[in-house]
């Protein structure tokens, strides 16, 4: 039995003949979270059997992480120089050696969609360009 791709996310057949182990085994990680399994042909029933169980196995471990999904960034990191998710400080050196100074607001209208816009330090002043900022974000993350 040749699966799909789809049908074999996460699973990866496993025959080492030097030790008599055959079977399926699942391996997956979402944000930093490791789970792996091993669905052996002999436990399962044989070569169709175990990869059912394999991919039933991985099914549930996806729902769960599904069920307790929340918002990538809800917080800011220590990394975080300008105290508001998804709004930096950002310094860019041209080729002719000039530089541009901008403040940036970035989110995700939509899964896989990334938006951003940027304000110029020069024009608006540091202090405006991070409040436009913090306010496009603000207006990007809630739809209008």
């Amino acid at each position: 039995m040749k699966p799909s791709p789809r049908e074999n996310y996460g699973i990866a057949r496993i025959e080492l003949v030097a030790v008599g182990t055959y079977g399926w085994q699942v391996r997956m990680q979402r944000r930093g979270e490791k789970v792996s399994r091993f669905f052996s042909d002999r436990s399962c029933g044989g070569v169709n059997e175990s990869l059912i169980a394999a991919q039933r196995w991985r099914d549930e471990q996806v729902k769960l992480w599904q069920q307790s999904e929340r918002p990538r960034v809800c917080e800011p990191s220590v990394r975080n120089a300008s105290g508001v998710v998804g709004v930096s400080r950002v310094i860019v050196r041209a080729s002719n050696g000039t530089t541009y100074a901008f403040w940036q607001a970035s989110w995700c209208p939509a899964p896989g969609q990334r938006q951003s816009v940027k304000f110029s330090i020069r024009k608006h002043g540091d202090e405006l360009a991070y409040q436009l900022a913090i306010e496009a974000r603000k207006i990007g993350v809630e739809g209008h």
